[in-house]
């Protein structure tokens, strides 16, 4: 896979010396699934606390929107994202909730953390 993390860009953190919490939720994110090719859709929800810095909108989106031919697992994905963000901004706190379409009759959350604080 490629190197995703090239199409996040940050800004510096506004209040830096306070904890406070942003929450982003992408309803349209999507990919395939690996094994039949399909396409699996999800919510992405993005909560963190910031250090010094924090991911710009933009960028986010279109990083999201490039798993779109992806063959990867629910699991995979959800991980992925969180690593390629914790290695970008750095947080104090980050969570990463995936909320994907019900497919086969089964919905799926994968719910993934990274606590620096810890």
């Amino acid at each position: 896979m490629t190197d995703k993390t090239k199409l996040l860009e940050t800004f510096p953190n506004p209040n830096p010396e306070r904890d406070y919490t942003i929450i982003h939720t992408a309803p349209e994110f999507t990919s395939l699934c690996p094994k039949t090719g399909q396409p699996d859709f999800a919510t992405i929800i993005l909560e963190y606390i910031p250090d010094k810095i924090c991911v710009e909108l933009k960028s986010y989106k279109f990083y999201l929107q490039s798993f779109r031919n992806d063959g990867i697992f629910f699991e995979a994905v959800t991980n992925r994202i969180l690593g390629d963000l914790v290695k970008i901004c750095k947080p104090r706190y980050m969570k990463i909730t995936a909320r994907f379409n019900t497919r086969g009759g089964i919905s799926s959350d994968i719910i993934v953390e990274y606590d620096k604080r810890k």
